[in-house]
């Protein structure tokens, strides 16, 4: 897809579709890099960040098991149907 540079106030931009913008998940701020003369915006919202540090820190606390138990239900025993 082509874009063309255009004057903002005293700088220049583009104009990012909302298709894109929704895909990249791109809001309010971002992050810009250049690698190798190319333009990098990131998107500054990480929702899973750090959660392997996260999940390695219930572990270690025993926090991490399940709320659910082992007893079944009535309706798992008769209403339940596996197709």
């Amino acid at each position: 897809m082509k874009a063309t540079i255009i004057q903002i106030g005293n700088s220049q931009g583009i104009r990012i579709p909302k298709p894109i913008l929704e895909q990249c998940k791109l809001q309010n701020e971002v992050e810009l890099e250049v690698h190798k003369n190319e333009l990098i915006i990131r998107s500054l919202d990480a929702p899973r960040k750090n959660w392997d540090k996260k999940f390695a820190a219930m572990a270690s606390k025993g926090d991490d098991i399940l709320l659910d138990s082992d007893v079944q239900s009535q309706w798992d025993e008769e209403e339940w149907e596996w197709k």
